[in-house]
C-alpha cells in the first residue's frame, strides 16, 4: 500500500537505521560518527533516549546528538490499565498528529507488548474497530520499534505491576495490516531481533507478525530469512463467507491463503497460528469447525499449525457479538477430533478497549 505523494515523513531515528546508517547520519550532520554506536547501547540496552542521562557524552554535544540521531517519535496522549495493572493500552500522538495504540500484558511467564503498524487500517474487515476507521498512513520503522522500546523501558523501570521485568514477546497485532507496510514492519523485525546495541535484542521466536492474508508478502516473508512466527487471520474456512468477514479474500482466496501459510511453515519450521474470532451464528457452527479441520489436515499433520479461537471482542454499535460458551467448546472439540492443537485465548483488556479488535485510537 503506497504512501500518499507529498506526506511529510517522520524525523530520522537511529532506529530506521543500520548501523552504518546511523554513523552516517551524524557525520553528515557535522558530529563524530563513533558516537553513533554509544547512542545506540543508551537507546536499545539502556532504554533511554533523555540527553541527560548519556553522561558518557561530552556535555556540550548531548542535546544535539541526541538530537540527530533520537528525536521524539512518539508523544504518549493517555495510558489505561486493567487487570490489576498488568495490561496497559497507551495512545500516542505521532508527529503528524495521527493517532496510534499500542497494548503491554503482563503475564507470570513472559512480558507481551502488541504494536500498531499502521494508523489505521484499510483491510475494512466489519468486525473491527480499527477497520472501520480506514487507514490514515504507514508507520516508519522507528515508530514502530519506538512502542516496543518503550515497552521494554516500563518492564525495565518497574511501572508494570509485579515489579521490574523483561519484554519478552512482540506482536504485530495492533493497528493496521504488518503486511501492507512489509518494508517497514521488516526493518522493524531487524531492529528489534538484531543483538544489543544494533538492535533490541529480542529473539525472533518471540516475534509475531499477523496478516490478514496478503499472499504476495507472505510469499516474500517466506524468502525473508527472518523466523518469526506468522499469524494468519483466517476468521472463516470458507470462501462464501470470509469474503464477507476479511474483504482481501476476494482477491486471495482460503485455498491460496492457508497454502501460502503452508509453505512459511514449512520452509521456515515455525508452526503457523491461525486467528479465528468466534462470532455468534457467523462463523461458529459445528460444520465449520470440521471444514477448518480439513482445509488445515489437508496439508498434512505434522504440526505445522495451531489454531487460536478469539471470543469476539466487543465494538461500539457492532450486530457481532461473541459466540455463545457451548459452541466454543464444541469447535474446539471438533477442531481437536481432526488432530488440530487448539487454544482459545486469554482476553486482555477489554475494559479499556485494548483487546483484539477493539483498537480505535480515539481522544475521547
Amino acid at each position: 500500500m503506497e504512501e500518499p505523494r507529498g506526506r511529510k515523513k517522520p524525523p530520522r531515528h537511529l532506529a530506521d537505521l543500520d548501523e552504518a546508517g546511523r554513523k552516517e547520519l551524524l557525520e553528515a550532520s557535522g558530529l563524530p560518527g563513533f558516537r553513533a554506536k554509544q547512542l545506540s547501547v543508551h537507546y536499545f540496552t539502556r532504554l533511554t533516549s533523555d540527553p541527560a542521562e548519556m553522561t558518557d557524552l561530552p556535555a556540550s554535544q548531548r542535546e544535539e546528538l541526541a538530537a540527530t540521531l533520537l528525536p521524539p517519535l512518539l508523544t504518549p496522549v493517555r495510558t489505561l490499565e486493567a487487570d490489576k495493572g498488568t495490561t496497559r493500552k497507551t495512545l500516542w500522538r505521532l508527529f503528524d498528529n495521527a493517532l496510534v495504540e499500542s497494548v503491554l500484558m503482563r503475564y507470570p511467564d513472559r512480558a507481551t507488548i502488541c504494536v500498531s503498524s499502521q494508523a489505521g487500517c484499510g483491510m475494512a474487515c466489519p468486525f473491527c474497530a480499527t477497520g472501520q476507521g480506514g487507514l490514515q498512513r504507514n508507520m516508519s520503522t522507528a515508530e514502530i520499534v519506538d512502542q516496543v522500546v518503550d515497552g521494554a523501558r516500563a518492564m525495565a523501570r518497574g511501572e508494570v505491576a509485579g515489579g521490574p521485568g523483561r519484554l519478552s514477546n512482540v506482536v504485530f497485532m495492533g493497528m493496521g495490516e504488518p503486511l501492507a507496510n512489509y518494508k517497514a514492519v521488516i526493518g522493524a523485525v531487524r531492529r528489534l531481533t538484531d543483538p544489543s546495541p544494533a538492535g533490541l535484542g529480542l529473539s525472533a521466536r518471540g516475534v509475531t507478525v499477523s496478516t490478514v492474508g496478503l499472499v504476495p508478502r507472505i510469499r516474500q516473508l517466506t524468502e525473508e530469512g527472518v523466523p518469526v512466527t506468522l499469524a494468519l487471520s483466517l476468521h472463516a474456512p470458507d470462501d462464501e463467507l470470509r469474503n464477507e468477514l476479511v474483504p482481501i479474500n476476494t482477491r486471495f482466496s482460503v485455498a491460496e491463503t492457508v497454502e501460502a501459510a503452508w509453505q512459511y511453515a514449512a520452509t521456515t519450521k515455525r508452526r503457523v497460528s491461525i486467528e479465528y474470532a468466534m462470532m455468534r451464528g457467523i462463523n461458529d457452527q459445528a460444520w465449520r469447525a470440521d471444514l477448518l479441520g480439513d482445509v488445515l489436515r489437508s496439508y498434512g499433520d505434522w504440526g505445522w499449525v495451531h489454531v487460536n479461537l478469539i471470543p469476539l471482542n466487543p465494538t461500539p454499535g457492532s450486530k457481532w457479538t461473541a459466540s455463545d460458551p457451548a459452541d466454543e467448546r464444541e469447535f474446539v472439540r471438533r477442531l481437536e477430533a481432526k488432530g488440530i492443537p487448539t487454544t482459545v485465548r486469554d482476553t486482555r483488556g477489554r475494559e479499556i478497549d485494548g483487546a483484539c479488535g477493539q483498537l480505535a485510537a480515539a481522544e475521547d
